[in-house]
């Protein structure tokens, strides 16, 4: 059952988000591929030029996929919504788990510090540790899509690929929590022009981050806390890992050295942390 369907004379669920056109870029992706086809069709002779202008589209929306943070392909949360219960607020959120060493002393940290983090986890890891799952949503945290497996292939899949990958990690995390997340984050952030008609059927937001710390791969906590918390303002939307975390020289995990400096800074901001799904501002 998708997110969508219901059994036989059940109410749908409530569309969770508005529904808005679809991108500029695939209606002039669409328009440009008929207007090629025509020409192609008027004027034969010239086909190598119609072929490159085939080519250099794909090349622009190809490019367009590899910014994490661009709306070209979509909307996208890069920052948290402008509106006075955000003002000062900013988001934590955390890719990759759950992880069975990292996850739960990314928790009990958390707990110490009283901070709620959006956690985007693959659903397949979410089946192999079910019980982490559970425990991020019942210590207060949201629960969100990262993908089913986490393809390295993901920005390059085709429309009824990308369905069965979110939807598959939709109805895990959903049986696991109790609750449909509302937000997905492509793996490594890459993306192709099909997937925003895929996340208005499926009922998801996009969203990206405003900084990160580049925590899987490198290994110097002080690194790593300042590329976070250089230009750290209202709104901001910080992405670390606690799923392929990076260890330090003394073989910590970076999310736990990294986190308490972050946390420490931003309240001296006077910031305070909310999960994306309190951020978001009714329609």
């Amino acid at each position: 059952m998708t997110e969508h369907s219901s059994p036989h004379g059940a109410t749908p669920a409530p569309l969770r988000w508005p529904r808005t056109g679809y991108p500029a870029m695939l209606t002039a992706t669409a328009a440009w591929h008929v207007f090629v086809l025509a020409g192609v069709l008027l004027t034969p002779a010239q086909w190598p030029w119609w072929l490159a202008a085939m080519f250099a589209n794909h090349a622009v929306f190809t490019v367009a996929g590899l910014l994490p943070r661009t709306s070209l392909l979509g909307p996208n949360w890069t920052r948290l919504p402008a509106g006075a219960q955000n003002a000062d607020a900013i988001a934590l959120t955390i890719d990759d788990g759950p992880d069975p060493a990292v996850t739960p002393q990314v928790l009990d940290l958390l707990d110490a510090l009283g901070v709620r983090a959006t956690f985007f986890c693959i659903g397949a890891k979410a089946q192999r540790y079910p019980e982490l799952a559970r425990d991020i949503v019942a210590r207060g945290h949201a629960l969100e899509n990262h993908s089913q497996v986490h393809v390295h292939t993901f920005s390059v899949t085709l429309p009824g690929s990308l369905t069965r990958e979110i939807d598959a990690a939709q109805r895990t995390l959903e049986a696991l929590s109790g609750e449909r997340p509302m937000f997905f984050r492509a793996p490594a952030g890459l993306r192709n022009i099909f997937l925003e008609p895929v996340l208005r059927k499926l009922d998801l937001r996009l969203a990206a981050w405003t900084r990160r710390g580049y925590d899987t791969r490198e290994r110097d906590p002080d690194v790593v806390t300042r590329r976070l918390l250089d230009g750290l303002a209202p709104r901001d939307i910080l992405l670390l890992h606690d799923g392929n975390a990076a260890l330090t020289i003394e073989g910590q995990p970076l999310i736990l050295a990294v986190l308490p400096r972050v946390i420490e800074a931003a309240r001296e901001q006077r910031l305070r942390f909310v999960t994306l799904r309190e951020a978001r501002v009714e329609h």
